[in-house]
């Protein structure tokens, strides 16, 4: 929750954590510690979760106080790219989108809705998670099936597009314009994890395609797979689709392979014991470093790395085991700024800057929501 002013400020920070479990959780962390709390909440599905969260709102009163709500959504299709408010002609369109991404769309439309019931007068901004990546190159874009599957909107379209925006102008902020402008890989390593090629501060590359199961291995998700597999398990195993759908969305990635957990922290601390969890690390590691070649040539070289997301900001041996061996790019770590987590990780003899930025999507709705709602702010 943000204020507005002549700046954006962060009023109180927060969500609603294990959903779907009895311990579900609201936590709360405002400017004062008045305002820090948590406190057990109904939240058998994301509509209840939605509702407790209403309720919380009303209790304190800030019904009245709130100026519109900004809504990340994950995918826009085609259509959608820019941020913009959200009537039932955009609901109506993000119905038909849903099969695009069954995942997150219709929890995101729910959330919608149920504001709009709640607080039907509240204006909503929808801001895309692909819209950083919207105008990617041709190239970029296409997907290596028959053609008359592009004319239903089939392609690449890439995510984590809110980071990706906010990291480049945070470049831009901390290096300079010449810094942000130039050849630039950003790597988004958290529970989902993808990697950013962008030139001129527009993306010409990233590593998640038509969903965002593609690319590397995640926490749950697999990456990129053979195709054939597919076709393998039905074969095999009689797998469905959706059972197809829900291995490599679900049950794949660091938990897949580990057999114990989708959370990096758990897997670094039992590495040396459980052959499983260093696996798991290594494929993370390896895939991640394969993609920041790939952009290198991409880009035709590269001058700064940026690691942000959960893995990215906070597991220093993370960062140097993806780094280990680039040197023929010109990245050389600094270990002490390295397990420090410092801004700038790589060492004074480097060729290529490696920097850890903290990511901060929900400023970006934030300034989204004020520039459609035509509130300045710095």
């Amino acid at each position: 929750m943000f204020g507005a002013g002549d700046s954006l400020q962060r009023i109180l920070a927060g969500g609603i954590e294990r959903i779907g479990r009895p311990d579900a959780t609201l936590r709360v962390k405002g400017q004062s510690q008045a305002d820090n709390f948590s406190r057990l909440v109904s939240a058998p599905d994301h509509t209840a979760a939605v509702g407790a969260l209403m309720d919380w709102i009303e209790e304190r009163g800030d019904s009245d106080a709130l100026t519109a709500v900004g809504h990340r959504v994950v995918h826009g299709g085609p259509k959608y790219s820019e941020p913009q408010r959200i009537n039932a002609e955009m609901v109506e369109e993000l119905h038909r989108l849903s099969p695009f991404d069954p995942e997150h769309l219709p929890e995101e439309i729910l959330l919608t809705e149920a504001f709009h019931r709640r607080f039907p007068d509240l204006p909503q901004v929808a801001c895309f998670d692909t819209g950083f990546h919207h105008d990617l190159p041709r190239v970029a874009q296409l997907l290596p099936i028959p053609r008359r599957y592009e004319a239903q909107g089939v392609r690449r379209y890439g995510f984590h597009g809110l980071s990706y925006a906010f990291l480049i102008g945070e470049l831009a902020r901390l290096a300079g314009t010449e810094a942000a402008q130039g050849r630039v890989i950003l790597a988004h390593l958290g529970n989902g994890a993808s990697l950013a090629a962008v030139r001129d501060g527009k993306s010409v590359d990233t590593s998640m395609s038509f969903t965002p199961t593609a690319g590397v291995p995640m926490s749950t998700r697999s990456g990129d797979l053979d195709p054939g597999l597919i076709w393998y398990l039905v074969r095999t195993e009689k797998m469905s689709a959706k059972q197809f759908n829900e291995m490599v969305n679900f049950q794949s990635g660091l938990l897949g392979v580990s057999e114990t957990s989708s959370d990096m922290r758990d897997l670094l601390a039992c590495e040396t014991r459980d052959v499983r969890a260093a696996e798991a690390i290594a494929l993370f590691c390896y895939q991640v470093k394969k993609w920041i070649g790939a952009f290198a040539a991409a880009l035709g070289g590269l001058d700064t790395l940026v690691f942000a997301g959960g893995i990215g900001e906070n597991a220093p041996t993370v960062r140097s085991r993806i780094c280990d061996g680039l040197g023929f790019l010109g990245i050389e770590l600094d270990e002490k700024r390295n397990v420090a987590n410092a801004g700038v990780i790589s060492s004074e003899t480097s060729r290529i800057s490696v920097r850890v930025i903290r990511t901060d999507e929900e400023w970006v709705i934030a300034s989204m929501v004020c520039r459609i709602l035509g509130l300045t702010i710095e």
